[in-house]
């Protein structure tokens, strides 16, 4: 019997039974055949989730990957993101051989969101956070990957825990003082449109600061992501960080006695490059990576030198 288009049924059979059979023939029988192969989809990691209760009560949503003896590294993201900011340095061959770590901020994400803008303002309060990641996940000793609003974390935990229990710092485009020298006239304007009581106003400032944390734009579909997330951040988050008492956290880096790998994009519309300079001459055996084709994310924008240069950083902090 013939199909309706005029192919044998038995012969169609017979094919698909031939192809199916090919498909199981392993790798070297093929290449003996001159038979080419698609590559072999290498898979996923698995990711271990992980909830941490900060100091307050805060409920902190987190995930792990990889060899728990590795060296460690804990991401921390920026201002209205999340932990699916790092999906690249996740998925990347380079960060392979190490614990990666990453986790939702308070007010962000999956993570639990208090109302006031009190539970923000502090800086100690977000080094509590990051102490009780490091205890829920088990980490013994990571090097912190900071970007931007994470920088100031990492400099609360410095502040309210110190620095022996961190192997390395790399501050990534990061705020580790609050201030308008520093920062630039749009990331002030973002800072008071984003928290905006007038929900439509609030809304298109949102999605126009997403924009404005890269030269190149994503793709549209990333973008897309990203703006799903970004209206998941909690308002009083902003609220809390305009009124907070401890602007400046440069004194707390300076102090730190382990190594600092300083990242930044040079055409970055929200955090100055001087930001990163000035913990570079407050620490003169820091290093300063400039990228030239990367605004405020340069871990996404040029994902590839980003994973070596974390990786070399790590390994080397990691036998200091």
């Amino acid at each position: 019997m013939e199909t309706r288009d005029g192919i044998d049924r038995r012969s169609l059979m017979l094919g698909m039974a031939g192809a199916a059979a090919l498909t199981t023939l392993a790798p070297p029988v093929l290449a003996r055949a001159g038979i080419a192969q698609p590559p072999l989809a290498q898979p996923a990691a698995p990711r271990e989730p992980f909830i941490a209760r900060s100091a307050d009560g805060t409920m902190l949503s987190g995930e792990a990957q990889g060899d728990p003896g590795a060296p460690e590294i804990l991401f921390i993201h920026g201002l209205r993101q999340s932990r699916l900011s790092w999906d690249k340095q996740f998925a990347d061959p380079a960060l392979a051989g190490f614990r990666l770590v990453r986790f939702d901020l308070r007010g962000h994400g999956d993570s639990d969101k208090p109302r006031a803008p009190e539970a923000y303002a502090d800086a100690g309060l977000w080094g509590e956070d990051i102490a009780a990641v490091i205890a829920a996940a088990k980490l013994r000793r990571p090097v912190l990957v900071g970007w931007s609003l994470g920088g100031f974390v990492a400099g609360g935990y410095l502040r309210s825990h110190g620095g022996s229990r961190v192997a390395g710092i790399n501050l990534v485009a990061a705020v580790t003082r609050l201030s308008p020298d520093l920062l630039t006239p749009l990331a002030g304007t973002y800072a008071q449109t984003t928290i905006s009581h007038d929900l439509g106003e609030r809304t298109a400032e949102t999605a126009s600061f997403l924009g404005a944390c890269f030269h190149r734009q994503p793709p549209a579909a990333e973008m897309q992501r990203m703006l799903v997330v970004n209206g998941m951040a909690e308002r009083a988050v902003g609220e809390g960080l305009v009124r907070t008492s401890t602007p400046d956290l440069e004194p707390d880096f300076q102090a730190y006695a382990g190594p600092i790998l300083l990242t930044h994009g040079i055409h970055d519309r929200l955090v100055r490059l001087a930001m990163s300079e000035r913990i570079r001459a407050l620490k003169p055996d820091s290093r300063l990576s400039v990228y030239g084709e990367s605004g405020h994310s340069p871990f996404f924008e040029e994902p590839a030198r980003f994973g070596r240069e974390l990786a070399a950083f790590v390994t080397a902090a990691a036998a200091g």
